[in-house]
């Protein structure tokens, strides 16, 4: 029985080391499964900042786009207007003219003012001439108590 019980305690001490292997083998499975996990989070954390990154260059390229698009337009109606206007003589005249007008402009504006002032005054002074005519005039419903009081009786 002794051979037995040495066979059973041999046999669990080697069940014991086998155990200890699967378990450090685990172990080691799981660190290594760790350790890829974090790599490929690290991965997937890099290439959604570089996707980022694309997307808002491409974004900034797109609003260059547009721009660029806009200045063209703005040369291109420019040019069209500088055409239509034709030569430098004729954009000198319709400059002449421009100036002309707004000097008219001027002037009846400095006339209409002016004459604004001038009624102005007129209006003033006309209004002074009728507080000093009330003033002057004795009031038609100021009567002397006396007077009303012998009025009322027959």
């Amino acid at each position: 029985m002794s051979q037995d019980l040495t066979q059973w305690i041999a046999e669990v001490r080697t069940l014991q080391r086998q155990l200890a292997d699967t378990r450090r083998e685990r172990d080691q499975a799981h660190n290594s499964a760790a350790n890829w996990r974090r790599l490929y989070e690290n991965e997937a954390r890099q290439r959604r900042q570089e996707a980022e990154q694309y997307q808002a260059q491409i974004a900034d390229l797109i609003q260059r786009l547009e721009e660029q698009k806009l200045a063209q337009a703005e040369a291109q109606t420019l040019a069209e207007g500088l055409e239509q206007a034709g030569s430098m003589s004729s954009l000198q005249g319709q400059l002449t003219a421009l100036v002309q007008r707004c000097q008219q402009l001027n002037q009846s504006l400095h006339s209409e003012r002016q004459a604004h002032d001038h009624t102005r005054q007129t209006l003033i002074a006309a209004l002074g001439d009728t507080f000093d005519m009330i003033k002057l005039e004795p009031s038609p419903a100021v009567r002397p108590t006396s007077a009303l009081s012998t009025a009322a009786l027959p």
